[in-house]
């Protein structure tokens, strides 16, 4: 069959809150795929369901690197996303194999004692500044800043340049094509600068090992060694930043489960692998693929050369693949969400993501049994990631 092909406006969450708009629900239950236009770019099939996210996201006929040739579908009127998140095998694969051993279950966890340091040595940071105090700017952003520039080796003074950064690249606000190219660029001089001091200087670190893979084995061009470099600060800090307060907001507005939580600390792990199950992270959409053939989805025809939406927050609340859907359950048993993705561009840090949310989430609650919100929340607006801008707590 066929969907309904005028497009609706998209994306459909809105920027202050984490709730999962109702269009997603309707959508949902309906037959076939839904037919949407965001703001920017020609109009897309929308993907909610479950078994179709995964599909579309797993089946290599549908192309990351074909939507360079399109006018894609898109936030923002500058492109957000470029290099290996943009690319398809056999590249995709290149690049990622030169940065996956860095970012292996194994490698995570030899991480976790200076991740474990870092978070009390920040939560005593927090516990100095207040109450109240604000739980982004002194925790939630700081560590996962502070872990991917320590595997990257940039220098700690640089770190707070990368929220001007790294706001631009996630923006869908008014900036200009050109005005988001050149915030791109910037980011590019200043990332290839750090790599020419890494060639004269060479560190134990994953830049100076890209280096040595590009100068070495010519394994990559010096364009997708500074793109690859890019990439994996950006990635490596925001959505993990801006999941921890949101972890923190959702578990305090249920505090059933926050109780449960504090008395059995082992469910920790479950308990993130559900808040991210449950929270909607994105305002919309994953990045466009582009059907390379004709490709029945959900019981709609996807024509070739057409692109494709998945929106993986509502996938994460369908009642034909998870049971009691909307309802947050942080021992919940075999937890395969999509909150990292799915297929060839599955997160490539989701398990340096999950021990930082662990450490983040067990420090938090041990520490300040009394945590609680002490001001208005500040959301963040016009970015592709939702969550608190400032969130002030006291304890």
């Amino acid at each position: 069959m066929t969907a309904d092909t005028t497009p609706l406006a998209y994306p459909f969450n809105a920027h202050d809150g984490l709730r999962l708009a109702e269009e997603y629900e309707r959508v949902r239950d309906r037959e076939g795929l839904l037919s949407v236009r965001m703001p920017y770019g020609e109009p897309a099939w929308l993907v909610t369901r479950y078994a179709d996210a995964r599909f579309v996201l797993g089946d290599q006929r549908f192309s990351r690197a074909a939507a360079a040739g399109h006018d894609e579908p898109r936030q923002a009127e500058g492109r957000t996303v470029s290099g290996i998140l943009g690319m398809d095998p056999p590249d995709h694969t290149r690049l990622r194999s030169l940065v996956a051993k860095s970012f292996t279950v194994r490698a995570a966890e030899k991480l976790r004692p200076r991740v474990r340091e870092l978070t009390a040595s920040l939560l005593d940071d927090l516990e100095a500044a207040g109450p109240p105090a604000d739980l982004v700017d002194v925790f939630a952003l700081p560590l996962p800043v502070a872990v991917i520039c320590g595997l990257l080796g940039v220098p700690a003074a640089d770190r707070p340049r990368f929220r001007v950064w790294s706001d631009a690249a996630l923006s869908t606000s008014s900036l200009t094509a050109e005005e988001f190219t050149a915030n791109q660029d910037e980011l590019r001089a200043y990332m290839a600068e750090l790599i020419d001091r890494h060639r004269r200087r060479p560190q134990d670190d994953l830049m100076t090992a890209l280096i040595e893979a590009r100068d070495g084995g010519d394994r990559l061009s010096e364009r997708e060694l500074v793109d690859l470099c890019v990439a994996v600060l950006v990635a490596g800090h925001e959505t993990t930043a801006t999941q921890i307060p949101n972890f923190v907001l959702t578990l305090l507005d249920h505090p059933d489960q926050l109780a449960r939580l504090r008395n059995r600390p082992e469910l920790i792990p479950a308990a993130v692998e559900e808040l991210m199950r449950f929270v909607p992270l994105g305002s919309g959409s994953s990045a466009p693929r582009y059907a390379t053939e004709d490709v029945e989805v959900g019981g709609t025809l996807v024509r070739a050369g057409t692109p494709v939406l998945v929106a993986t927050g509502a996938a994460n609340r369908d009642a034909l693949r998870f049971s009691s859907p909307g309802v947050l359950d942080i021992a919940r048993e075999g937890n395969q969400h999509l909150g990292f993705g799915h297929g060839v561009h599955h997160c490539l840090g989701a398990p340096l993501a999950r021990l930082e949310l662990q450490e983040a989430l067990a420090g938090l609650i041990a520490r300040f049994p009394g945590l609680r919100t002490a001001g208005d929340v500040t959301w963040k607006s016009e970015m592709l990631v939702r969550g608190p801008r400032v969130l002030p707590v006291a304890w």
